[in-house]
């Protein structure tokens, strides 16, 4: 028997998988529904009103279960989650959870582990031959410490949840990710004033180019890893323009070596003077804020959309082989030492979808199955896994030394590595 936790995309997914090979499991969930992040109701959700999928539903959907052709290119985060609650009952998933649970510690004994939860205030606890990890990546918020004092109002991006936040405000915003871009764009139309601090520069792609959406253009023809950079840097400056014309600094990395940001409208509330773009926060004092470049301006609330740190607040991070911010794996799911330990969604690529995921999620399925019957290509994947934990997948990629990059890998390259893996475990 075999643990999960969590019932977002990656638990639904490994569920789905570990059901298809016929090995039991048991999911644990601390919400009541399945969705994880896109449950808004679920309260360890970071998700917020306005929400929607940065990348278009054909190119982040599960293949053998594609989204209604009545939704939304880029769905609303409450179409996904119906998305994944239909998933869910399609292929019986929920009699296999226990909702409302809380994990409060996974213990390796004897060959296996020890799982204890809570479940409306009761402890209980229950031996499994291995446990999947799934509880998603962006939970525990990151949260820098800023120079001097705010008397102000001062939140991070995981609070947000409406645009209400906002009303007749002077609101800063710190950070320009995905998340930061969409809390801008919502705070232009009820703030008195909006600034966004931005500290390095970052590419911006538009949601459409010539009526289709940006992430389905290209791809057929595999090009050079740097004239790919160059081409697709082309293109959008052609169609957009540099960050700088908008006020905003111009990377000092190429194209794809960090996650762009997919936005459509914070370039246009740039331009129009509706967003004051600012650089990296010197030093505060009261409500006023002083910019490294000497400007300064007064805040009623500064929001930190400054990302979130990988958190497994259940077990060990010894356990994990933890390595600087990250553990470090094999294809960052399968540890070095135990067999039957797995890190499922601790990953990040451009494009990858959840089909990606759902893709790492039959490896691991099809391991544990081939594992369970002695199969020679199970002990090929673990010395693999042995030799090459933390072996990087980046493709080339110069990808950016930052915290949220340490799990970060080149989509064609980790496929590539996972179906070669899968077609090994399925030789007779």
């Amino acid at each position: 028997m075999y643990a999960v936790i969590g019932a977002g995309p990656m638990g639904l997914a490994t569920a789905r998988n570990l059901s298809k090979q016929g090995l039991p499991f048991v999911g644990y969930e601390l919400n009541g529904d399945v969705g994880g992040l896109w449950d808004i109701d679920n309260p360890h959700s970071t998700m917020y009103e306005t929400a929607h999928l940065i990348s278009s539903k054909r190119m982040t959907e599960f293949r053998e279960f594609p989204m209604d052709e009545r939704v939304a290119t880029y769905p609303h985060h409450a179409e996904l989650k119906r998305y994944f609650q239909d998933y869910a009952r399609h292929f019986g998933l929920y009699e296999h959870y226990r909702f409302n649970t809380r994990v409060l510690s996974v213990t390796p004994e004897g060959e296996g582990w020890r799982v204890t939860v809570e479940r409306h205030g009761e402890p209980s606890s229950r031996w499994f031959d291995g446990v999947l990890i799934a509880s998603g990546t962006l939970h525990t918020p990151n949260l820098p410490a800023l120079p001097g004092h705010f008397d102000g109002e001062i939140r991070h991006a995981r609070e947000y949840r409406d645009p209400s936040l906002f009303r007749d405000k002077r609101v800063l915003i710190v950070g320009c990710g995905n998340s930061a871009c969409d809390m801008a764009v919502d705070a232009v139309h009820q703030a008195n004033s909006v600034d966004l601090s931005v500290r390095r520069g970052y590419y911006f792609l538009p949601k459409f180019i010539g009526g289709r959406p940006s992430d389905s253009i290209g791809g057929k023809i595999k090009l050079p890893r740097r004239l790919k950079q160059w081409l697709d840097a082309r293109l959008i400056r052609m169609i957009i323009g540099r960050p700088s014309d908008y006020g905003l600094p111009d990377p000092d990395y190429r194209l794809y070596e960090a996650h762009p940001v997919i936005n459509s409208l914070v370039l246009h509330h740039l331009g129009h003077g509706d967003i004051t773009p600012r650089t990296d926060i010197a030093d505060i004092q009261g409500r006023t804020v002083t910019f490294t470049d000497g400007s300064r301006a007064d805040y009623d609330l500064i929001l930190l959309a400054t990302g979130y740190k990988l958190d497994y607040p259940f077990i060990d991070s010894d356990l994990l082989n933890w390595q600087g911010d990250a553990p470090r794996l094999y294809l960052n799911v399968f540890h070095p030492h135990y067999d039957n330990l797995f890190m499922m969604g601790m990953i990040e690529a451009a494009g990858l979808g959840w089909e990606g995921r759902n893709e790492q999620a039959e490896l691991v399925a099809l391991y544990l199955k081939r594992r369970a019957e002695g199969h020679a290509a199970a002990a090929r994947l673990e010395n693999t896994k042995r030799e090459r934990a933390g072996a990087s997948l980046d493709g080339g990629y110069r990808y950016l030394k930052l915290s949220r990059m340490a799990y970060y890998v080149h989509k064609d390259s980790y496929r590539a590595e996972v179906a070669h893996q899968r077609r090994a475990l399925q030789e007779q």
